[in-house]
């Protein structure tokens, strides 16, 4: 039995999803040059979002910039303005706002957006994601992850595609599974006894992240889609046709 979202999800959800965007050496991760990347190619795309001090959608993967622009500062303890005019990725590029990031992907492609919870800061983030989406004409082409399952249950479930992130380290997470739409989870667990159990009922699951062709190969029979980097999207597209 499928549930509710999967005749609704863009199909190139289960042709592979990009993680952090097409970045490399050159475009920094979960930066504009990586998610036009993806978007010329047609690609589904991953980012991360953050609430800003006072409450705007950052896009990047760690709670503290130096990674990505080199400099220290916690997202969640400055405003937009300060990180706008403090801060820039390595590739000379701003770091994004979710609203920048719609409007350069204008619905062409679906987004996996995941919500990065910063103490308790869980409902906020998810009414703060649920507002600025809204408005999309196609939801379709948003799916939304979170390891805090908290984060995704504050979203309601008729407006939005949710599926809960799952690790090793964490794996009693899974009891949340059936609360939710789908599984996202780290590859050691995609043959576990009841990932299998919870897909032959009809709910999708993606792993991540991939990053050769052996490792795709391993995972495929297991998912539905794949989150990759630093590969081809054609080998992935390849190992998850059906």
């Amino acid at each position: 039995m499928k549930n509710q979202w999967q005749n609704k999800l863009d199909p190139s959800f289960l042709k592979g999803i990009a993680h952090r965007g097409l970045h490399d050496e050159k475009m920094t991760e979960n930066g504009l040059l990586a998610f036009s990347a993806a978007i010329e190619k047609g690609l589904a795309f991953e980012f991360d979002i953050h609430l800003s001090l006072d409450g705007e959608l950052i896009v990047c993967h760690d709670s503290e910039l130096k990674r990505t622009t080199g400099k220290e500062g916690i997202i969640e303890e400055l405003t937009a303005q300060e990180i706008r005019d403090g801060y820039r990725l390595l590739d000379g590029e701003v770091v994004p706002t979710l609203k920048e990031v719609l409007a350069l992907n204008q619905e062409k492609c679906l987004m996996v957006v995941e919500l990065k919870c910063y103490g308790k800061n869980y409902r906020a983030l998810g009414k703060a994601a649920h507002k600025l989406l809204m408005p999309l004409k196609d939801h379709g082409k948003i799916v939304l992850i979170s390891f805090d399952p908290r984060a995704l249950l504050s979203v309601p479930k008729k407006d939005f595609y949710r599926s809960l992130l799952v690790c090793k380290d964490k794996i009693s997470c899974l009891s949340y599974r059936y609360f939710l739409d789908g599984l996202d989870l780290q590859d050691v667990l995609v043959n576990d006894k009841r990932v299998i159990k919870y897909r032959k009922k009809g709910y999708l699951i993606n792993v991540w992240t991939i990053e050769n062709e052996e490792a795709a190969k391993k995972v495929a029979p297991y998912v539905d889609t794949i989150t990759f980097q630093h590969m081809d999207s054609g080998i992935i597209a390849k190992y998850l046709a059906k």
